[in-house]
């Protein structure tokens, strides 16, 4: 079955996703002026601009649901599986993706506020599922997005992120393989179920203070052991880009290569046009939804440019050697014992319980709204919102428990499918988005702050729930 499994997970990534993904974000990209740079600056400076109804999500809370569901253990796993497994050439390949990809992040972001919908509160919500069934008029496409969506964040990434969280322990005399994962792994759900049964406000508090604190706190780690470092900077970058142009290597063993891994963890890492940041983006109140699509981006950047480029660059220049039996946590470990002593291990170990935290209820949050888009657009009842959280509470436990290989081959399927639904929808609604983006630039050079109506851009207020 893990065979199977496997050989899906590779003809998937190379060269189907391969070429979607990488096509689409240069299609985005050079029809927009690459917005991903150009307005980067503008994007940081929305982060924490007010909802313009108090009742709503800021800007600010949506970016950090996002990055909950994003930010957790593939800045630290997933970068240390691609280089173990491909060779130090996937850091270039991962993060050129990454700045490729945060235009389709732009993209799906602002069609998710353009098409978000109005709850009884008067709040929104939305995403590709609502895009794909309104602008594209595509039910069934849509309905089939929201089960891969279903599957891979309730399911998936769910086994995928208990598994890594308990590997971190398995550097400790302590550990037990046959006891230790069951137990780290109860403990993981029963904090998970304390958090989500409080519903989705609760999710983005948790995620707003959460990942700010344990993402800088990161960071400081990490340039503490650069700086202690610093004249190996310059033959660690050397090492990944020979490593990255060695065409060579990288096609005489394409499934296994930097350029698939590197592409394969990067997805996993930032999700740039997989479909998910949308559910949270749709979510802010705005005055226009270039605004939210300019701040979602911000994501990518944060989580691959940043965190893990950090988690890559801290590892080499240790000197400790990456090999396939050390893939995931145990190298990054190796790493940091080797520079800090026992604190590395220890605070890898702590990064991972709180990544990992943000990172589950963030994709419970997910699957909130998945849930209620099959639902008639409406959430389900309460009685069944708490069968389905007792439902991933125990898939977080059996991840804890189940070989490393099915887990990341289960979480690469469900969301290559995400993604080859969302990215060519995003494509066919693209005009829509180059209207909106030039309806801001327009308002931003007469100086004005950006205001958004439908007809603005040709588009019939009737349609939509917002934007009148």
């Amino acid at each position: 079955m893990v065979e199977i499994l496997d050989a899906i997970d590779s003809v998937l990534y190379y060269p189907i996703l391969l070429v979607v993904m990488a096509a689409a974000g240069l299609y985005f990209s050079l029809r927009m002026g690459f917005v991903q740079i150009h307005r980067l600056p503008e994007g940081m400076r929305l982060v924490m601009a007010k909802p313009t109804d108090e009742k709503g999500t800021s800007p600010f809370q949506a970016l950090m649901v996002s990055s909950a569901a994003c930010v957790g253990t593939g800045n630290i796993i997933g970068i240390s599986t691609a280089i173990c497994l491909g060779g130090p050439g996937a850091v270039f390949w991962m993060t050129v993706m990454a700045l490729i990809g945060a235009a389709s992040s732009f993209v799906e972001c602002t069609l998710a506020q353009i098409y978000k919908r109005k709850n009884s509160e008067g709040t929104s919500y939305g995403g590709p599922a609502y895009y794909i069934e309104d602008a594209l008029h595509n039910k069934t496409l849509a309905t089939a997005f929201v089960v891969f969506l279903l599957l891979t964040y309730s399911f998936g990434f769910n086994l995928v992120c208990s598994y890594n969280v308990q590997s971190t322990f398995s550097v400790y005399s302590f550990y037990d393989p046959s006891v230790t994962p069951a137990i780290i792994g109860a403990i993981l759900a029963i904090l998970c179920g304390a958090c989500v049964m409080g519903g989705a406000k609760r999710i983005e508090k948790a995620a707003s203070i959460l990942v700010p604190f344990m993402g800088v706190a990161y960071v400081i780690v990490t340039a503490i052991v650069l700086v202690m470092n610093i004249g190996m900077i310059p033959h660690v970058i050397a090492m990944i880009l020979e490593d990255a142009f060695n065409f060579k290597a990288i096609l005489s063993g394409v499934a296994g290569s930097c350029l698939v891994m590197g592409i394969k963890r990067g997805l996993y890492s930032n999700e740039s046009g997989v479909g998910s940041a949308p559910n949270a983006a749709a979510s802010a109140i705005v005055s226009h939804p270039v605004k939210q699509g300019l701040v979602q981006m911000l994501t990518v950047y944060i989580d691959t440019i940043i965190l893990c480029n950090a988690t890559a660059f801290m590892c080499f220049v240790s000197g400790v050697v990456p090999t396939k039996e050390t893939a995931g946590a145990v190298w990054v470990q190796n790493s940091l014992f080797s520079e800090l002593g026992h604190f590395g291990p220890l605070f890898i170990t702590v990064a991972m319980l709180i990544f990992s935290f943000t990172t589950l209820i963030g994709n419970i949050y997910y699957c909130e709204n998945g849930l209620a888009y099959l639902n008639g657009k409406k959430m389900p009842s309460p009685s069944f919102m708490r069968g389905f959280h007792i439902y991933a509470i125990l898939i977080v436990f059996i991840g804890a428990i189940i070989p490393m290989t099915a887990a990341w081959s289960l979480a690469d399927i469900t969301m290559g499918g995400m993604t080859l639904i969302n990215l060519p929808a995003c494509v066919a609604l693209s005009g829509v988005v180059i209207k909106a983006y030039k309806d801001y630039e327009k308002q931003k050079a007469q100086g004005l702050d950006p205001v958004f109506k439908a007809e603005s851009i040709g588009m019939d207020p009737e349609e939509l729930d917002f934007w009148k």
